[in-house]
């Protein structure tokens, strides 16, 4: 089985940090634990971390998963890249639609399915590892500054940078 790198495992669960220890030891080379995600961005200048693995809730008696809402941000303002899962007991469709709009990559509930857990897990990291090609790019960006534009090829136009000539001509090549 191919090792996925280092994964860092945020939780005040002590019992659920252990089982997260055994369950993605075989899919990572090394899996770190932390009880609450204050040392968080101390350990990721430290270490090479590939992903991370974040409980939402970290206040006694308080299930918002604001707690959870504040580390993604604060983890993705320092290191946009790196993939955060988010995970929580208290799950409900606005919150992981609001982690996901905060940059979250997934979110998981408790308690998991090991299988479905490590597929999240490979799924995320798989896409973090797809490179896309320049024409991907492109393609995707012209087809965003002609939908913030409403259709209009010559604000388009100018917002990219190129002629609307030019324009008309690579979106030829798009159809």
């Amino acid at each position: 089985m191919m090792k996925y790198g280092t994964i860092l495992a945020i939780d005040d669960n002590a019992a659920l940090l252990t089982a997260l220890k055994y369950c993605l030891g075989e899919m990572f080379d090394k899996v770190i634990t932390l009880p609450a995600p204050d040392d968080a961005l101390k350990v990721i200048a430290q270490e090479e971390v590939n992903i991370i693995l974040l409980d939402m809730n970290f206040t006694l008696g308080v299930n918002t998963g604001q707690d959870g809402l504040f580390w993604l941000k604060a983890i993705r303002r320092r290191h946009p890249d790196l993939p955060i899962v988010l995970m929580t007991a208290y799950a409900d469709v606005s919150l992981a639609v609001k982690g996901l709009k905060s940059g979250a990559a997934d979110f998981i509930t408790k308690p998991w399915d090991n299988d479905d857990l490590m597929d999240k897990l490979k799924a995320v990291l798989d896409a973090e590892n797809d490179v896309a090609t320049l024409d991907a790019v492109e393609t995707e960006h012209i087809r965003k500054a002609i939908d913030k534009c409403k259709g209009n090829m010559k604000l388009a136009a100018e917002m990219l940078g190129i002629t609307r000539q030019t324009l008309y001509n690579k979106v030829k090549k798009l159809d």
